[in-house]
């Protein structure tokens, strides 16, 4: 075998990089459980801060705006947690039902007051008689209300215990500024119409 000068042994010859293997999947790393929580963490402080309190005020506004035209309608299942409680549905039924006193005691103060300046300068003299018959009608609302409460608290234990009376529940508050407010003023709007229909 002769030896030839020119020839390149095949050791020497550049020997082709092999195409690396085809990626089985995604062909990336799978990551990891933190890194992937990280990416859906939103921050606790929005970027624009004014933008989101305008935007939660607007939804209060919305929820009380809702609140209160089912106040004026009636509906009670739209109305706020409290006035959908068990109790204060009743107290309103039993008050509405009743004849108060205390009924038209803002507008007949209001009337009262006005014709106690008149008077002043006109007939001084009754100005002290008209206030002492607002007081008397004062004391007899107080009077009818304390009565109507007393009822109504009995009821209202026999029916659903003590803590519908506890101090917490206001019920009693609750009953009596009902009473004094003009009928057609009142929210929660009545469910009846007329008095004497009385709750079950």
């Amino acid at each position: 075998m002769t030896w030839n000068p020119f020839k390149k042994d095949k050791a020497q010859e550049p020997v082709e990089e092999e195409s690396p293997a085809k990626t089985v999947g995604k062909g990336r790393p799978t990551p990891k459980m933190k890194q992937a929580q990280a990416r859906n963490l939103r921050p606790l402080v929005p970027p624009d801060r004014k933008a989101s309190a305008k935007a939660a005020k607007e939804r209060i506004r919305k929820r009380e705006d809702e609140e209160y035209e089912a106040m004026r309608t009636g509906d009670i299942n739209r109305m706020p947690k409290a006035e959908r409680l068990p109790w204060r549905v009743y107290i309103r039924d039993y008050v509405d039902a009743r004849r108060n006193l205390g009924e038209f005691f803002i507008p007949v103060a209001f009337i009262m007051l006005l014709g106690s300046i008149l008077v002043t300068t006109i007939a001084p003299q009754l100005s002290v008689p008209m206030m002492i018959l607002l007081y008397v009608y004062l004391i007899a609302v107080i009077i009818d209300v304390a009565v109507m409460w007393r009822k109504l608290k009995k009821k209202l234990i026999d029916k659903y215990g003590e803590a519908s009376v506890a101090k917490g529940s206001r019920s009693a508050s609750y009953a009596w500024s009902r009473a004094i407010q003009v009928r057609r003023w009142r929210l929660p709007k009545p469910r009846s119409h007329k008095h004497g229909n009385w709750p079950k």
